[in-house]
């Protein structure tokens, strides 16, 4: 009798390592009935990952998503899986133990059965908990493995981790191939390895097609006992997604393993609402070349799920570069100039920091350092000049251990940095937090919502929650997606009284003579404009800020990103009449999913705030201004 093997469409994870968003709860549920009606899945991947924090950026409640798009597949019996992350939950940085806990009770009574879990470092310590509270919340357990290739990760390194894993009580084993740079022999003598550990152990592989090895690699974990094979689908398989249902169907089928046949007819119709809501605004999100393969990939090893949403980080970060070039009468660069010189720096640093494995969340640390890396040394400065917080965390040792040995340069720069390694265990530095998000909830005057919810969402992500309920995450949604949709028209130009048309010239000008910054207004003269002359702006407190006469000092944006003026909740924002000494912080930056320190690279006193919570800022953007 021919070997059953079931197929688990990623739909969540499709979107994701695609572009920025997921569909609207509304299109999700619209697609929901059509996928049932396929009848070759078993499993559905419906939400995890970055899925609820997209949610809170567009505006849009999670919890209700959840519950909605789960349903139908409860009904009918079709087992759906979230992705999390260990320490990290649902977000970039460890979270504390008892939202953890809540994370698993809370996903069981929305709707979701089994809970994928990762560790971004492979660190087995970080799964113990998710393993154990997926279990008491009536969860299916179930470990990943992230792979990686390099000297360190051999397979039997791999089945040494899922023997731990196993030891520990995890009900499955997933091989999270996350960047499909597995090699396929090696994939099938894990999986083999893996059954002889233990031989009913239900085992998925779930591989990206980037570098174009997962098409095997599915026919190899299959061949050695694979239980469950992950697919995606037209118009978003392959690229920096995933293989393609019909060709994995086929190549299965092909080999003798038995599997339903695919409705088409509802295929089609999946097919047509994916690409509806690609066409709605979905599009605008996603990047051509995330559609295509690329064997580059090899080299950095860097993960689908990043790729979709590396390339939109490229493309601001080359604007913000182009834009320091030209002013500093430097040629430009091409994106493809940009993008390579990344995957070089990938390989040169990844070693330095230790061969953390190429997932989410450390991925993003590795490809972040390396391209503000990239960014700093264009403009002449030394590599390693700045490095966020998070990716310190990492190199210390203060979100698990990393595999290899961190490189001397980095050991350097923490000795001169008083930082310290931590050799610990990472969730002790994560104090309990579900009491005071209930207290902050109670004196705002919100509901904590059903089974807790409301509460959970706020403490897994406060500043995106606030931003949510604020309505603010709502608003810059839709003012960057009218921006994009703009993009794609024809520019809109400034009338003038005579009927035609001009573009919008500026008023005040920071002009930057010998590295001091002047301010200077611009008369067009009066027929250009009847606007009143401008007054002084006031800041935050009311107090009006100063007429600057003569030379200040600029403190300016090291990268592109979102400004934010404060980190944790007890620490004061900036404010003019503020001394500021050269190391000092002075606001945050986030930029590519982490949080960098802004520092003064120059003492004085605070004149002019430029910037405001929530704003977007350019590379060399002037931030603020001293005298």
């Amino acid at each position: 009798m021919a070997k059953e093997i079931g197929l688990s469409l990623v739909y969540r994870d499709m979107w994701q390592s695609s572009g920025k968003y997921m569909p609207r709860v509304d299109q999700l549920v619209r697609v929901a009935e059509p996928i049932i009606d396929m009848g070759c899945f078993r499993r559905v991947e419906t939400n995890g990952g970055g899925f609820e924090q997209i949610n809170l950026l567009y505006g849009e409640n999670p919890n209700n998503a959840v519950r909605k798009w789960t349903q139908p597949f409860n009904e009918a019996g079709i087992q759906t899986h979230m992705l999390e992350r260990g320490l990290n939950g649902l977000r970039m940085y460890p979270v504390p133990k008892d939202v953890r806990k809540l994370m698993f009770k809370l996903k069981k009574q929305q709707g979701t059965d089994i809970a994928r879990s990762f560790d971004g470092l492979n660190d087995t310590r970080n799964l113990k908990l998710s393993i154990d509270y997926a279990k008491e919340g009536g969860m299916i357990a179930q470990a990943a493995l992230c792979i990686t290739h390099s000297k360190l990760h051999t397979v039997d390194y791999y089945l040494k981790m899922a023997e731990t894993l196993i030891d520990m009580g995890a009900e499955e084993i997933c091989i999270k191939d996350m960047a499909g740079i597995g090699r396929p022999a090696s994939m099938g003598k894990l999986v083999a390895g893996i059954k002889a550990i233990k031989k009913d152990i239900p085992v998925t592989y779930h591989g990206h097609s980037g570098p174009g090895f997962s098409v095997t690699s599915s026919l190899e974990a299959a061949r050695n006992g694979a239980d469950f094979i992950d697919v995606a689908m037209e118009p978003l398989s392959y690229g920096t997604a995933h293989a393609d249902l019909i060709t994995v169907h086929e190549m299965l089928r092909d080999a003798g393993f038995s599997l339903p046949d695919i409705n088409m007819k509802a295929y089609m119709q999946v097919r047509s609402l994916t690409q509806e809501f690609i066409d709605d605004f979905l599009g605008y999100y996603i990047n051509p070349k995330n559609r295509l393969m690329n064997a580059l990939l090899i080299g950095p090893g860097l993960p689908g799920g990043m790729m979709g949403s590396l390339m939109a980080d490229l493309e601001n970060n080359l604007k913000s570069l182009n834009k320091w070039k030209e002013k500093n009468n430097q040629p430009a660069i091409s994106q493809d100039d940009l993008l390579i010189k990344l995957f070089d720096e990938v390989e040169e640093i990844w070693p330095q920091m230790g061969y953390p494995p190429l997932v989410t969340p450390f991925s993003q640390y590795v490809k972040n350092a390396a391209l503000v890396n990239v960014m700093q040394m264009e403009k002449g400065k030394e590599r390693w000049s700045m490095l966020d917080e998070n990716a310190w965390d990492m190199v210390l040792g203060k979100s698990g251990r990393v595999p290899g040995e961190v490189g001397d340069t980095l050991k350097r720069l923490a000795k001169e940095q008083n930082r310290e390694f931590f050799e610990g265990d990472p969730q002790e530095l994560q104090p309990d937090a579900l009491g005071e998000f209930r207290t902050k909830m109670k004196e705002t005057g919100w509901d904590t919502g059903q089974d807790d919810e409301e509460l959970f969402e706020y403490a897994m992500h406060p500043q995106q929650y606030e931003a949510y309920k604020s309505g603010k995450a709502k608003s810059d949604f839709e003012t960057d997606l009218a921006k994009r949709k703009q993009a794609e028209s024809p520019k809109a130009e400034t009338p003038l009284t005579d009927g035609s048309s001009a573009p919008a010239q500026p008023k005040d000008m920071d002009i930057t003579v010998n590295g001091q910054v002047y301010k200077v207004s611009v008369s067009y003269g009066q027929e250009m404009s009847n606007s009143p002359a401008p007054t002084q702006k006031a800041n935050e407190s009311g107090a009006v800020k100063p007429v600057l006469n003569g030379s200040t000092k600029a403190i300016t944006a090291p990268l592109e990103g979102k400004i934010y003026m404060t980190k944790d909740a007890g620490e004061k924002p900036l404010k003019v009449g503020d001394q500021v000494t050269k190391g000092d912080i002075v606001c945050y930056i986030e930029a590519m999913k982490v949080t960098n320190a802004v520092k003064a690279d120059q003492e004085g006193t605070v004149v002019d705030i430029l910037i405001g919570e929530g704003d977007d800022v350019f590379d060399d953007d002037v931030l603020i201004k001293l005298s």
